[in-house]
């Protein structure tokens, strides 16, 4: 009984320490309080009830209404570290780097439902701007930012969903011996990848150890559709642009004649 009890102890002890750790661990939350360098053209759009969440807006060259790609980055990152995304503009998208709360500038604490909150902000602050063709949103998220990607497409009708290392569910990350029901924030990406709607795009690094290939093998599975194979890890790997141009244009979201100016993958 003893023994029972003490690891009964050791077990709520661990449990409590777990959930009061475990978004510390989730969201770093890089800060970078001094003024941003933003490249030429770029708003600073402030989102959230409280207009405390940062974004960058880029637009192409005139050209309305145009279509828009929202980018959110890794767990470990900023927007700041996003600036050549912006090169879409050259293909003629406008481009939205979306930062989530606590990270960087902007206030607030990072979780699934802040986050949720910030990206469903600025879809809805995209949809209320005349030079922006609403019905063209597309949601791109890298690593956590597929699980904001994944968030927004639940509740509001993105054009496409681009997945790039990210994961099934956060949960599927945890070692073993963290209990499911422990998880503060769930992100179950793979829930709403094979509820279908809008088209996919999975990519993923086949050396990734920090998001293992399989996980893009899945997403991609429940889409009904095939991976893109990138030759990298988790945070080595080039921005895929010219994947995404070509996948958006092939669903129609960027007709034809637009752009051509990115020559990296």
């Amino acid at each position: 009984m003893l023994t029972a009890a003490v690891l009964g102890l050791f077990a709520v002890a661990l449990a409590g320490a777990w959930m009061g750790l475990q978004r510390r661990v989730i969201y770093p939350r890089p800060q970078r309080p001094e003024p941003p360098r933003l490249p030429a053209g770029t708003e600073t759009v402030w989102l959230g009830q409280d207009e405390d969440v940062e974004a960058w807006f880029l637009a192409p060259a005139p050209s309305s209404p145009f279509p828009v790609v929202m980018f959110m980055h890794g767990n470990g990152e900023l927007i700041d570290d996003h600036a050549d995304v912006l090169e879409l503009t050259g293909e003629g998208f406008g481009v939205l780097l979306v930062e989530y709360p606590g990270y960087g500038r902007s206030g607030g604490s990072p979780n699934e439902r802040s986050i949720t909150a910030a990206v469903v902000a600025a879809f809805d602050y995209l949809s209320s701007q005349p030079r922006v063709d609403a019905g063209r949103i597309v949601a791109y998220g890298r690593s956590i930012g597929g699980g904001a990607a994944c968030a927004l497409a639940a509740v509001r009708p993105v054009a496409a969903l681009v997945l790039e290392s990210s994961f099934t569910r956060l949960a599927d990350l945890m070692p073993p011996f963290v209990p499911r029901a422990l998880m503060l924030d769930r992100f179950d990406n793979l829930a709403v990848v094979a509820a279908g709607g809008a088209p996919v795009l999975v990519l993923h690094g086949e050396r990734d150890r920090i998001i293992p290939y399989a996980h893009g093998r899945a997403l991609a599975q429940a889409a009904g559709t095939t991976p893109v194979r990138m030759p990298c890890g988790h945070n080595d790997c080039p921005t895929p642009l010219r994947d995404v141009v070509r996948f958006l244009r092939e669903h129609g979201i960027l007709s034809g004649g637009a752009g051509g100016r990115i020559t990296r993958t």
